[in-house]
């Protein structure tokens, strides 16, 4: 089955530190162009990166911007979004998606999307 698992969300205090993982079965990976987006509560989806099917070409959300940085390993099937210096506006639940081969991350044109994994920043 094609199948997107997002893990290592948790709660960590303002300006800490988390490594989000996007791990991929049933499908060719590589070819895939991979996006993280967040929803928080009460508020509609957004997206946050993407990066491209090499990993050469990424970008970000404004508000995350210096903060997260997204990355793959296409031999593990993986992609990471570190996220630094969090701030309690950062609390969401994470999921990632993935596109055949797309220079960008439209969230409704992504084709297979995770559970998702909450993130809380809290003190």
């Amino acid at each position: 089955q094609l199948q997107l698992v997002e893990s290592g969300g948790g709660l960590v205090q303002p300006g800490g530190s988390l490594r989000l993982s996007c791990a991929a079965s049933g499908f060719t990976w590589k070819y895939y162009t991979i996006g993280w987006f967040r929803q928080a509560p009460g508020k509609e989806r957004e997206g946050v990166s993407c990066i491209s099917t090499s990993g050469d070409s990424t970008n970000y959300a404004d508000s995350v911007k210096g903060r997260f940085t997204i990355s793959r390993d296409n031999a593990k099937n993986t992609v990471y979004l570190q996220m630094y210096s969090l701030k309690p506006e950062d609390t969401a639940v994470y999921y990632c998606a993935a596109r055949l081969n797309s220079k960008t991350c439209p969230e409704g044109g992504m084709t297979y999307w995770g559970k998702g994994t909450l993130v809380t920043v809290s003190s």
